[in-house]
């Protein structure tokens, strides 16, 4: 076996250890030990990528000397590879965008505790985007909830409490729902590894046994996993516990942990449900219209927001809606265009949370639009970067929300009678995204006399500098270089049912 395919296992096993190293060091050692973690992991998740593009296959890393179906399992292809890649490429430039301030509002003591719950967070994405065992992932999806929940609790504010609080609740719904699912699943199928459930699982559903259960299971695992990732109506923790957050806790909660959950619901219709199971069944209508709802209500909500964090937030609801309206279109490049979005999200997003606590900070730590006047012009930087994100998600050409937008339309093509609804509702949310960025925008940049607020110019906070350049570039990168981009996810879909290499 080819030394690289151990790196997908070393990433994983590298921040569990930073984790604990973290949890016995003074805050600044876990910081440094944080930081440096998540940078080698971008290396070698991006080395994995190019080695497994290059070989356009998948592979398996079997974990200990059982093989299968006794035996755990990792299963890494292009599309699992590409997706690390990103995601610990985003994790990495969000944590630098906040080193500085992350722990401004915690004791000393509390600042390891919050590197232990970055780790953790990137640890269990790792392996969701990797398992090839069900009840793997559902252990790993609640030390991610566990994780998001300390990331925000570190902050030791009575509303930030609250926010950990509601989401805890919501999110132990959503898994509860998701290990009822998978215990009827192997009680059916009598197996855990994604390869033989998806082929017991077939033989059953064509051969008409358990013809009423298999739905059930189906509802199950999205009903649960939509509740995790926000999808409307179950968005209620968004707003609080986005705008809570630390800086990179708020780029990483809305850039990273729900597009994990939305990640792992992809692979299971390609690894365990079954492409034809999963396009046959009504579930897709429903994450279409509920995912049509969110573009609307999550953009209204957020144009009557006063708070930048929390009309950022609200803005998450409804490119959630964007994500889960791709997939309910039913077609494999429904499939894509989410995906796409997914990553075009997440830059984008990262890039807005980063941005605007960068232009609290010049503003006496304020949130309120009345107090950002001028921020723009005192924290040029985060006005750049807040400016670039907000027309990303508005869809100006050049931008990667640009793609993300006119492959949602082509989508709908392919699907004559969703077409029309949503191309209105790509309209409408496209409209009302212009009406809050550009009104969050102008505020910024509006001159304010006797402005006695720190200005912040190009020296001083270079990293946050850095983690504002970085996700520009990658907004570019995303908008002119989609066709590449877009290529990898359409290889790495073909190749996501299929029987892997031991």
């Amino acid at each position: 076996m080819e030394f690289y395919k151990n790196f997908p296992f070393f990433t994983i096993v590298l921040a569990m250890a930073a984790s604990m190293i973290s949890g016995v060091l003074k805050g600044k050692y876990a910081k440094i030990i944080t930081i440096t973690v998540s940078g080698i992991i971008v290396v070698l998740s991006g080395y994995v990528f190019m080695e497994t593009r290059a070989a356009n296959e998948s592979f398996i890393y079997l974990l200990g000397h059982s093989s299968a179906p006794w035996g755990n399992e990792l299963r890494v292809g292009v599309l699992e590879a590409f997706t690390a890649f990103s995601f610990s490429i985003i994790f990495f430039i969000s944590l630098l965008g906040g080193l500085d301030w992350n722990g401004q509002k915690g004791s000393g003591k509390k600042q390891n505790y919050m590197y232990i719950m970055f780790d953790l967070v990137l640890a269990s994405m790792l392996v969701l985007i990797y398992t090839n065992d069900m009840f793997t992932a559902y252990v790993f999806i609640e030390i991610n909830t566990i994780a998001a929940c300390g990331l925000v609790a570190s902050r030791q504010k009575g509303g930030a409490l609250v926010a950990t609080t509601k989401y805890l609740i919501m999110s132990l719904l959503g898994s509860g729902l998701f290990l009822i699912g998978l215990s009827l699943l192997y009680t059916i199928t009598g197996q855990l590894l994604m390869p033989y459930l998806k082929q017991t699982l077939m033989e059953e559903f064509f051969s008409g046994a358990y013809i009423q259960i298999i739905p059930i299971i189906i509802g199950l695992f999205t009903i649960g996993l939509t509740m995790k990732s926000g999808l409307f109506p179950f968005y209620s923790w968004i707003p609080d516990l986005y705008s809570s957050a630390s800086p990179s806790g708020s780029a990483m909660l809305s850039g990273l942990v729900s597009k994990a959950y939305i990640f792992l619901l992809i692979k299971l219709i390609y690894q365990v449900i079954g492409v034809e199971i999963w396009f046959a069944s009504r579930i897709t209508t429903i994450l279409f219209i509920f995912g049509l709802i969110a573009m609307i209500f999550g953009s209204v909500m957020a144009l009557i927001q006063k708070d930048i964090k929390r009309m950022v937030a609200y803005s998450s609801v409804a490119q959630i809606g964007y994500i889960y309206m791709g997939i309910g279109l039913a077609t494999e490049f429904g499939i894509y265009a989410a995906l796409f979005h997914v990553f075009s999200h997440g830059v984008s997003k990262a890039l807005l949370f980063i941005a605007a606590d960068g232009l609290s900070r010049s503003s006496d730590g304020s949130r309120q639009f009345d107090h950002l006047k001028g921020s723009g012009y005192r924290n040029i930087a985060a006005g750049i970067g807040f400016s670039i994100g907000s027309l990303s998600m508005i869809g100006i050409p050049l931008f990667a929300g640009f793609i993300s937008k006119l492959n949602f339309a082509e989508a709908s093509l392919q699907t004559p009678s969703k077409t029309v609804v949503t191309l209105i509702v790509l309209a409408i949310s496209t409209l009302l995204n212009a009406v809050y960025f550009l009104r969050a925008v102008i505020v910024i940049y509006t001159p304010v006399s006797n402005d006695m607020t720190r200005t912040i110019g190009w020296r001083g906070e270079v990293k946050f500098k850095v983690a504002i350049a970085a996700f520009v570039a990658l907004n570019f990168i995303l908008g002119i270089a989609s066709r590449p981009i877009m290529d990898i996810i359409a290889e790495g879909v073909s190749i996501l049912g299929t029987s892997p290499i031991v």
